[in-house]
C-alpha cells in the first residue's frame, strides 16, 4: 500500500468510518479539500448538520467495500473481521493521524506514547515550551485533531511545534514518523483491540519507534518491560533512569515517576532543539505554573491527616503500582476495579504484600482481583459493594495519617460514562467522609 497524506485523498472514493471526534475532524478535513466522503458508523444516524451517517449492518460495511480508501477512527481494530473484509476488498485503512504525520514537516513533531504516563509526559512537554515562550500546539490523543482545518483559526503561531500524545491505537496506522518518539512506559492494556495478545500490543504500541524519519528516541529506563522490549525502540534509545532534577519540585507533581516523566518530556524537547532546556533556574521558572492534569494523583481532600487522591485514570496495573510507589513512609488504602478487560493483575502483588498497603476493590471486577491477589499471597485485600463503601472503609483503615488512593487498574465504562466522572464520584465520596469527620470532632 501506497503512502498517503491528507492532499493525497482529493478525487478519491473516500470513507469515513466512525463518527466520534476525530471521524468529525476527518469529515471537516476531506470536505474543506473538495470532498464529499460517505459516512459509516456501528449505527445509523444524522449529524448535526444534517449530514446522514449509515449504520454498519445497514449497508454501511457494502460502502467501506467500495471505497479506494477508509479514514477509520482509532476505536477501530484492524484485526476485526469487519476490517479485514474491507481491506480484502481492496480498501486501504488509514488514520487521521498517520496522514498528517506523512504530509507535515515531521522535524518539528514530538509523539509521546506509553502504556501509562503519556498524557502527563505530553502536558508537561506542553508546559515547558508555554513556560519558555515556545509556539506550540498539543494534539492527538490528548488536545486537538492536528489535521482539523478548525485550528487554523487559532493564535498558536504560523510553524508552531507539536506535541502529540499517541495511543498504541494511533500507533498502528502511522507509517511516517517524527523526529523525535518519548516512551513513558510499557505495560498491557487494550489487548481485545490488539488480536487479543500483549505481543501485539507491545509490537503496536512501539512500532512508533521505528517508523521512517524517527531520529531520537527517550524512554524510561527504570521500566522492565521496556528494555525487554528494547529492540522494538529502534537504534538510537536515550534512556532515562533519574527523576527529574530540582526545577520539578516547583511544579505539583506527585509521585517520583511523575518527576521521571518531567525528565523524559525535557530530553524530548532538547533532542527535538528547543533551547532553553540545560538551564535548571529557567526550567524551574517555566514549569512553576503547570498545572497537572485531573484525575492523574490529584489530591481531593483530607481529614484527620488522611489524604485523598484520584487517580481514576488509572486503567492498567502499570499505574496502579506507580500510585502505590508515590507516598513512601505513608499507608496506602488502593481502591481497584472496574471494566474487566483481562488484564493480569499478579504483578499488583508485588507492592500489595506488606503491613503498609490495603487493597480495597470495587465492582464490577473487584471480586477477580481479590481473588487473583490472595492467590499471590496478599493477606489485607477487603471487597467493597461500591465506591462509596470503599471510600468509607479505606477511609476507616488509613486514619489518622495514610493515604486513600482511587488509582482503579481497570477501564470505568461499565459503571461511569468516563474516568472523569469516576473521578468525580470518589471526589464526592471523599469529601463526604471528610466533612462527617470534621462534624464529629
Amino acid at each position: 500500500m501506497s503512502v498517503l497524506t491528507w492532499a493525497d485523498l482529493a478525487g478519491r472514493r473516500v470513507a469515513v468510518w466512525g463518527v466520534g471526534v476525530e471521524g468529525k475532524a476527518s469529515l471537516r478535513r476531506l470536505r474543506a479539500d473538495g470532498g464529499d466522503p460517505v459516512l459509516v458508523d456501528r449505527s445509523a444516524g444524522v449529524l448535526d448538520d444534517g449530514t446522514p451517517v449509515v449504520g454498519l449492518g445497514e449497508g454501511g460495511l457494502d460502502l467501506l467495500r467500495q471505497a479506494e480508501v477508509v479514514v477509520k477512527s482509532p476505536g477501530i481494530s484492524p484485526y476485526g473481521d469487519e476490517a479485514g473484509s474491507v481491506e480484502r476488498a481492496g480498501a486501504q485503512l488509514v488514520g487521521g493521524l498517520g496522514l498528517w504525520l506523512a504530509g507535515t514537516d515531521r522535524d518539528r513533531v514530538l509523539c509521546v506514547t506509553g502504556t501509562k504516563g503519556k498524557s502527563t509526559t505530553t502536558s508537561i512537554a506542553a508546559g515547558l515550551l508555554a513556560g519558555l515562550g515556545v509556539s506550540h500546539r498539543v494534539g492527538g490523543n490528548i488536545g486537538s485533531c492536528p489535521w482539523d482545518p478548525e485550528l487554523e483559526v487559532d493564535d498558536a503561531g504560523a510553524d508552531p511545534l507539536w506535541v502529540v500524545e499517541v495511543s498504541s491505537y494511533q500507533a498502528h496506522d502511522v507509517v511516517l514518523g517524527p523526529k523525535v518518539v518519548a516512551v513513558a512506559s510499557l505495560g498491557e492494556d487494550h489487548l481485545p483491540w490488539h488480536a487479543g495478545t500483549v505481543e501485539v500490543y507491545h509490537r503496536d504500541k512501539l512500532s512508533l519507534c521505528t517508523r521512517p524519519g524517527v531520529r531520537h528516541v527517550v524512554a524510561d529506563g527504570t521500566d522492565p518491560a521496556l528494555r525487554e522490549r528494547a529492540a522494538l525502540l529502534g537504534p538510537d534509545v536515550e534512556w532515562v533512569t533519574e527523576d527529574g532534577g530540582t526545577w520539578t519540585l516547583t511544579g505539583r507533581l506527585l509521585g517520583a515517576h511523575n518527576r521521571r516523566n518531567a525528565e523524559i518530556a525535557r530530553r524530548a524537547l532538547d533532542a527535538l532543539g528547543v533551547p532553553g532546556l540545560t538551564d535548571e533556574a529557567l526550567l524551574a521558572k517555566a514549569f512553576e505554573d503547570f498545572v497537572p492534569l485531573p484525575s492523574r494523583l490529584t489530591p481531593v481532600a483530607e481529614a484527620d491527616g488522611v489524604l485523598f487522591v484520584d487517580d481514576s485514570i488509572s486503567t492498567n496495573v502499570v499505574s496502579a503500582v506507580a500510585a502505590v510507589r508515590s507516598f513512601p513512609g505513608r499507608r496506602v488504602a488502593l481502591l481497584v476495579g472496574g471494566l474487566a478487560r483481562d488484564i493480569d493483575y499478579r504483578p499488583l502483588a508485588d507492592v500489595a504484600r506488606t503491613d503498609d498497603v490495603r487493597v480495597v476493590t470495587m465492582p464490577t471486577n473487584g471480586p477477580v482481583i481479590s481473588r487473583v491477589l490472595r492467590a499471590e499471597g496478599v493477606a489485607d485485600v477487603v471487597d467493597c459493594p461500591d465506591l462509596d463503601a470503599a471510600v468509607r472503609t479505606a477511609f476507616d483503615w488509613a486514619r489518622p495519617d495514610g493515604v486513600v488512593v482511587l488509582s482503579p487498574a481497570a477501564a470505568s465504562f461499565d459503571l461511569f460514562a468516563d474516568y472523569r466522572s469516576r473521578g468525580e464520584a470518589f471526589s464526592a465520596a471523599a469529601r463526604g467522609v471528610a466533612a462527617r469527620w470534621v462534624d464529629s470532632v
